[in-house]
Parts: C-alpha cells; structure tokens; sequence
C-alpha cells in the first residue's frame, strides 16, 4: 500500500497551498487524526489571515508518496480489525452517505474515538477511499458507493464470515436439540433396561423351576439412533421466522430452554448504551450537563451526583472536556461529535422541563435494562418438561437400585447401561439442578437490574421537571451547543484529486481573496 508522509511549513511571501505530486488513491494512513484535536503535522509557523469564514493558517505543503504496493493476497487491514467493529463502522458510514467525519462514526456506532479512527484509516485503504481536509483543519473520510463489494472482493475472512455464522448458528441448534434428544433418549434406555432386568429375572425363576432348562424370553432389544431424531426440525429457522407471532416452541426447544433458558436478552446492549449516549450528545450540539447523561449511566444513588465522577466514562469514549459557564456550572463538550459531513437538526434551546419529555433529540428517554426470563416456554410446554425430567429421575433410581441387587448373569445390553449408569444419573440429576440454581440467580439479577432501571427512570422524570438551578444549568448547556457541517465549500484539499489541480484552484482562492483584500 501507498503511504503518505506530510509536512507543512509556512512562508510569509505565499498564502498558496502547493503540492508536489498526486497521491494514489489507494493508500495507508498513519495516524490521520482530525486537526483540531491532535495536529500530526509539524507546524513550524503559522500565519493567519481573515476572510469570510474566520482565520486560516495559511500553509505549504510536501507530499511524498511511494508508489502502492497492494497485490492480490497481501494483506488486509480491515481483517486486522473486529468483525463487531468493522461491521458497526460500515453500518455508521452507509447511514451518513458515505462521507463521514471521526466523530460522526463513533456518535452512530457507539464507538470510542481510537477505534472509529482505525477502523475507518482501514476501510478506506482496502476499498479506495480518500480523504478530505477542511477549511479548518478537520479530515473527513469518503467512500464510494460500492466500498462494500471492494472489501468482500480483497477479504477472504470477509467471503467465509456467512459461512462461520450459518455453522455457528447450525451448531447450536444443535446442542438445544441434543438435550431434549437426550431425555428422550434416557427414559427409553432407563426403562428398557428395567424390563429386561425384570424378563431376566422371570427368565431365571422359570429355569430353576423347570430342573435348570432354559427358554428364550421372546424378549429382543433393538434401538435404533436413528428413531431418535425423528422429531428433529431441520428448518427450526425457517420455520421460526413463519411463525414469529407465535411466541410456542416445539418439544426438544422447549426441554433445552426449561434447563438452561433462552439466553440474555441484553445481549450486545452496551453498544446500544454508547449508541444513545453518542447520539444525545450530538443531537443536543455537544455540550451537555452531567445531569442529561444520568438516565443512560448506572448512577444508583443521590451522592453520586455531586462529584459527576460518573460521567468519566463518557469523556474518555468521546474525548470529552469540562467547561464553566459564567455562572459558575460544569458543563461537559464533546469537540469531535461537534463536527460532522451530516447535516442534522441540534438540540435548540426551548427543549427544556416538560417537552424534554417528548423531544429528546430522537433518542429514547432513558437505557432500560430488559429482565432476564426464566424460559420463554409456555406453562402446558414446562409441565410436559417437568414430567418427562421427573420419569426419568424416577426411572434412574429405581434402576440403580436394581443393578445394585442383581443376582443373574446380566446380558450385553445390561452391562453397557451399568457402564454409562453414572452418565444417566448425572444427567437426571442436573435435569433439575441446573434450573433451581438458575432460577435464583435470575430472580437476583433481575432485581439488581429494575433497581437500575428505576434510578434511570427518576433521573429522566428530573429532567422533564427540572427545578430553577438545573433548568438554567440545562440553558446554558445549550446556549453554548455548536453543530459544525462541513460541507464541500470547505473544503481545501482532496487526496482523490490532482494536486497540480488543487494549487491552482488555491491559487485562484488566494487570488479572489486579494480582491476582496483591496476592495476593503
């Protein structure tokens, strides 16, 4: 890959931006942060001068950039990142046009900074992207249309990643089959082996009666594995989908969800927190009070409020820095979710007290935890679990206890089941075990989570009724709220146009702006 390795300097003779040579467009980025926040240039003067959008450091530019060394299989840099990561990246990028700025992906994706940095450094080297500098020193990062179907083309990972989920989700549906397979599979090895302890014992009672001779039973066992999966559902998703208001299961789902339940409805949820802390904030122009983020953040109690030390997490995500208002208040900006290539409404300042209610920048009032359920079985589908588990405990120790007192010569089949015997118990056992142990971390988790709820709740309803000092607090907040959009008016340089190009047309900028130098 190209690489792109920069240095600025200034001449007071020169207010034109020059450029040695174009820049492929397929290239590696080293760390590209934005300007504002953390210059990788060396600046060794800077001049500034005024025109109609403010004061601009007026810079010479160098760039040197070796020619691309992307081959067919070399390396991938978005393969470098995490699946969660890089999905969450493109998924931010579609949803802002493809033209997007550091603090516009990590807002929408819930990501730290560092991270959408990366991510998109990534993406944009494997799918030909570009960037482009502002005005005033902000780097955006643009990608075509079909950045998607050049990714897939380069990464194998990315080709085999549908194959990996489809196995994934094959294997466990497997594993929820194989457990209600295996109590099936149980009672009919337990109870079959019951009756032929019993016909061995007829067996040997007739002999001893009949001077020793020996009759056949009549009695034959053959079990088939295959008469096992019979009830196996080989389209339990397509199936699942027909009936997505049909909240039922079938039989073998409904055993593996009464023992082990139907896993944590939370899952990936703190993404979905940082998604709504990202999105208020910017919605409400990056700047907000300690108090605005309290409905999204585990705040329990009251004394936590006075130190705002649990805010510190969402500084740190979003690179967020305190501030005073005249009056003396704390408030807390956000300057990368300030920026953005999106044009989008902020919050305005009559959104205070009661309206805040029912606008809070289109996000939702407070983070809500949802409760774990014990199994999303119905009650006619647990008690039929229930009996079954309840057979087969029964059946196993009444077995145990017959092997324990055999006096006959047990017969293959018998000797195989007192091999697996403790597998059977194990299994009868943790049939009942696992979802008692279960049920009290449950109900434990579930209070620990409506208590967090609740403080969420109570934070959100101070906030629809705010009293004078958090009212004003909130005023300020956003009478110092600053959406920037950065549109293509500003910007000054392009690495997906010539540079020749880009002098001139800098030549002409400098040129128009003497014009109206003289006319003032």
């Amino acid at each position: 890959m190209a690489s792109i390795s920069t240095c600025f300097t200034v001449t007071p003779k020169s207010n034109s931006i020059i450029f040695a040579s174009k820049p492929s467009l397929a290239f590696k980025f080293s760390q590209f942060h934005s300007f504002r926040s953390q210059n990788p240039f060396p600046f060794k003067n800077t001049t500034k001068f005024r025109y109609s959008r403010g004061f601009v450091p007026l810079i010479r530019a160098s760039i040197d950039v070796t020619a691309p060394d992307i081959k067919p299989g070399g390396i991938i840099e978005s393969d470098k990142l995490p699946s969660d990561v890089r999905k969450r990246t493109m998924d931010a990028v579609d949803s802002s046009g493809g033209r997007v700025t550091i603090g516009d992906v990590a807002s929408k994706a819930g990501l730290k900074l560092n991270q959408a940095q990366k991510a998109l450094q990534a993406l944009a080297a494997d799918t030909n992207g570009f960037l482009e500098v502002s005005d005033e020193g902000d780097v955006l990062y643009v990608f075509p249309k079909d950045y998607r179907s050049k990714l897939a083309a380069k990464s194998i990972r990315i080709k085999i990643e549908p194959f990996i989920e489809k196995a994934k989700s094959t294997a466990e549906y497997v594993v929820r089959v194989s457990f209600g397979t295996a109590l099936i599979a149980s009672i009919v090895i337990v109870y079959t082996t019951i009756i032929a302890i019993l016909s061995s014992r007829s067996d040997e009672d007739n002999r001893g009666r009949r001077g020793g001779r020996s009759y056949d039973s009549g009695f034959n066992f053959y079990l088939n594995p295959a008469d096992l999966f019979w009830y196996w559902d080989p389209y339990y998703y397509r199936r699942r989908k027909a009936r997505a208001d049909d909240d039922g299961m079938n039989f073998i789902e409904s055993v593996f969800s009464f023992v082990f339940g139907d896993g944590d409805p939370n899952q990936g949820i703190e993404e979905e927190r940082w998604k709504l802390i990202g999105q208020y904030i910017v919605s409400h122009g990056g700047v907000v009070t300690a108090e605005e983020l309290a409905p999204y953040l585990d705040v329990e109690n009251a004394e936590r409020m006075n130190d705002d030390s649990y805010i510190l997490p969402v500084l740190l995500r979003f690179d967020g820095q305190p501030e005073v208002d005249e009056e003396g208040n704390i408030l807390y900006r956000f300057p990368s979710l300030q920026r953005t290539a999106s044009q989008q409404r902020s919050g305005r300042k009559e959104y205070v007290g009661r309206k805040w209610a029912d606008w809070v920048g289109g996000v939702e009032k407070f983070f809500e935890e949802k409760k774990l359920q014990f199994s999303k079985t119905s009650s006619s589908e647990r008690a039929m679990a229930i009996g079954l588990g309840g057979l087969n405990l029964f059946g196993v120790i009444i077995l145990g206890t017959m092997l324990n007192n055999m006096t006959v010569r047990p017969s293959e089949f018998i000797t195989f089941v007192k091999g697996i015997f403790p597998l059977l118990q194990i299994y009868a056992g943790s049939f009942f075990a696992i979802p008692l142990v279960r049920l009290y971390f449950v109900r434990k988790t579930n209070a620990e989570r409506e208590k967090r709820n609740k403080a969420r709740e109570q934070w959100a309803q101070a906030l629809a009724l705010p009293d004078l000092s958090l009212r004003r607090k909130i005023l300020s907040a956003r009478d110092m709220a600053q959406r920037t959009f950065i549109g293509q008016d500003r910007i000054v340089y392009s690495t997906d146009k010539d540079l020749v190009e880009q002098d001139y047309e800098s030549q002409e900028w400098d040129k128009r702006f003497r014009e109206i130098e003289k006319s003032d």
